[in-house]
């Protein structure tokens, strides 16, 4: 088994002891170790591989004037800039493997900005006393990173607080050794969708995608799977995306916590990258299943479909927004849009007779999508219903058009 290094990150002023026996681990399993010191006051008891100077620097600052801002907020950002570019830079150049992060919830700050600086493939862990906390909010999670709590350990060693640590440092170093990194030897498509209860094209797309030479990566639009999807959108990874299941941007709007962000159906557009979208369950918002229906959209028609998710139905003026909204995210896309528009229905639940039909609330949306629709973006309605063969086989069509032109390559 060959070593692989990992990147040890933390304030080895104040966590020195805890650092260096995640360190210990790491290397009494036969690994490599590379340390970064994300201190502002404190000095380390021994020199780092990367100081704190560098980090500050690389934040376009000084540890000087971190420390004359009197202001710890504003001196970790610093740190934090700095500390996510020198990552960046460090592992483009093969100088590490993977990465782990111990912080307090100052610490965690960092370390989510540094984290989302890497590449989906490499390894992210971070330790940290607020780990799982409903603080961090979903759009700063890295797509693939992993977290631990830090239990017990906020000042000193102990046994507690070193079976977190050595976990954290074994799981690091293993994943170093056994991730397989996405190849990127076929052109790579996006999909968005719920499971097959719900929405169901991916079972014929995704095989006869397949036999046209793409690789495809469907995602889970519960959340953190958009947030995994926009950020590979951002990195411009795909060919082109099928984003057929926007949910996720009515959650925000709607300030539901299941959230991709803000940027949810705008990366793809400002990477240039073709993009086929839809409306699967546009008509729903998700709420955390346990927690307390928001007052406004009590009342109404719902599903729940387990302890954790539960979905709410859209006013027609709710759907009339949504509608909105999606036009004003793809009006500056600068890659090619078309937008499959199934008049018949958007998820397995409103067809007509279903349990969530609604075929005023269906007609609204419809309405102010046409009249809505910016020039860019090329309309197709389609008399049919999202899971209805009609549907892929348009989304197909498309993409067929699209490897004719030159537009997506095979």
């Amino acid at each position: 088994m060959s070593d692989r290094t990992i990147l040890v990150v933390g304030t080895y002023d104040t966590k020195q002891d805890e650092l260096g026996y995640l360190a210990e681990v790491i290397r009494g399993q036969g690994g490599g170790v590379l340390t970064m010191d994300v201190s502002v006051l404190g000095d380390p008891v021994a020199p780092t591989d990367i100081s704190k100077h560098a980090v500050a620097e690389a934040g376009g600052s000084s540890i000087a004037e971190a420390i004359a801002s009197e202001d710890e907020n504003l001196a970790m950002q610093i740190m934090a800039r700095g500390a996510a570019t020198l990552a960046a830079r460090l592992q483009a150049e093969g100088r590490f493997d993977g990465v782990i992060v111990l912080g307090g919830s100052m610490g965690t700050d960092l370390a989510l900005d540094l984290c989302a600086a890497l590449p989906l493939g490499v390894p992210k862990y971070i330790v940290s006393t607020v780990s799982f906390s409903p603080m961090i909010p979903p759009e700063r999670l890295a797509p693939d990173v992993q977290m631990i709590l830090w239990a017990g350990g906020l000042y000193g060693l102990n046994s507690v607080c070193k079976a977190s640590l050595s976990q954290a440092g074994g799981a690091v170093l293993g994943a170093a050794r056994a991730v397989e990194k996405p190849k990127r030897d076929r052109p790579l498509i996006g999909m968005t969708s719920f499971g097959k209860t719900v929405l169901r094209y991916m079972v014929t797309l995704k095989p006869a995608l397949e036999a046209r030479g793409f690789e495809v990566a469907v995602f889970h639009a519960t959340g953190m799977g958009g947030r995994a999807f926009e950020a590979l959108a951002a990195e411009g990874a795909f060919a082109a995306v099928m984003d057929f299941a926007p949910q996720e941007v009515g959650n925000h709007l709607h300030g539901s916590a299941i959230s991709a962000g803000p940027d949810r159906m705008t990366n793809a557009g400002r990477a240039g990258i073709p993009q086929i979208v839809s409306i699967g369950c546009y008509d729903l918002v998700d709420l955390v299943g346990w927690h307390e229906v928001p007052e406004h959209l009590r009342d109404r028609p719902a599903h729940a479909h387990n302890r954790l998710l539960t979905s709410v139905v859209m006013t027609p003026d709710e759907r009339r927004a949504m509608a909105r909204t999606l036009c004003e995210r793809l009006a500056g896309a600068r890659g090619p849009v078309v937008f499959l528009l199934p008049t018949r229905g958007g998820n397995e639940w409103d067809r007509e007779g279903g349990p969530l039909c609604d075929p005023e609330g269906l007609a609204a949306f419809v309405d102010e999508l046409r009249a809505q629709c910016p020039a860019n973006v090329t309309l197709v309605d389609l008399d049919a219903h999202i899971n209805d063969p009609a549907f892929h086989d348009a989304a197909l069509a498309v993409i067929d058009g699209w490897i004719a032109e030159g537009v997506v390559g095979r």
